[in-house]
């Protein structure tokens, strides 16, 4: 099969996983409107999901169910209206975390925006030492010309060159270890979603909404949060040897 044939093939199945995605969001955007806050305690693992733009913390609600199902970790969310700044947004992420128990570990997940808001927090807002990693999907870390077309804090924000996405790029190498999931046809950030450390996958077939779904994505955000919590059972281990 020609690789153009290929691509064509990618990019109805990129299409089809957009429209069930957007279906499946619209059923979802209801939900979870009000902070979720777990139960947590020292040791455990919380993973604090930051939606998009035009959504709600309820879009998330199947990858934060798989991570509840395969990790064993408590999750978070709050739900943000579009239109303030990341900073702004970041500063709500702020008062969440400062809401979670002391002893345990933190993984931040953000979809689109999402993920800048994780990182502007770690980078910029001092973060906090309970933080282990930051997770992205879809995130415009080299901008989207679409932001022109949303005349508020949050879309100049996201326009390519903007001082906030020209502060992370400077300051990237602080923080904590980042992983980046983009997709090979995302429409809406079709290039810039890896950021500028860290390790990240690009997947084939798949849009901006669709990524949130995607197997591959669900199970790399599995993983990445098992790795956490098997490197902090080792070291629980080593300790009690020692």
């Amino acid at each position: 099969m020609s690789s153009r044939r290929v691509k064509a093939l990618r990019s109805i199945e990129a299409v089809g996983r957009e429209a069930v995605a957007l279906a499946r969001q619209a059923v979802l955007i209801h939900r979870d409107v009000t902070v979720v806050m777990p139960q947590a305690r020292a040791g455990e693992d919380v993973v604090v999901f930051v939606h998009g733009l035009f959504a709600t913390a309820g879009v998330l609600r199947p990858l934060r169910e798989q991570i509840e199902q395969h990790t064993g970790a408590r999750t978070a969310t709050f739900t943000y209206l579009s239109g303030p700044s990341i900073e702004r947004i970041a500063e709500r992420l702020s008062e969440l975390l400062r809401a979670l128990p002391a002893g345990i570990r933190i993984h931040l997940v953000g979809h689109s925006v999402g993920g800048l808001v994780s990182r502007w927090y770690v980078q910029e807002l001092g973060g906090d030492p309970r933080v282990v990693q930051t997770i992205s999907i879809g995130t415009p870390f080299g901008g989207t010309s679409r932001a022109r077309l949303f005349p508020a804090p949050v879309g100049r924000d996201i326009v390519p060159g903007s001082f906030l996405l020209s502060r992370l790029r400077r300051t990237a190498h602080l923080g904590v270890p980042h992983f980046s999931i983009a997709g090979a046809d995302d429409q809406v950030v079709p290039d810039g979603a890896l950021f500028a450390v860290g390790d990240g996958i690009v997947i084939e077939g798949c849009g901006h909404n669709g990524l949130v779904y995607h197997p591959r994505t669900m199970s790399s955000v599995v993983g990445k949060v098992r790795a956490v919590q098997a490197a902090a059972a080792a070291c629980d281990a080593l300790a009690q040897v020692g």
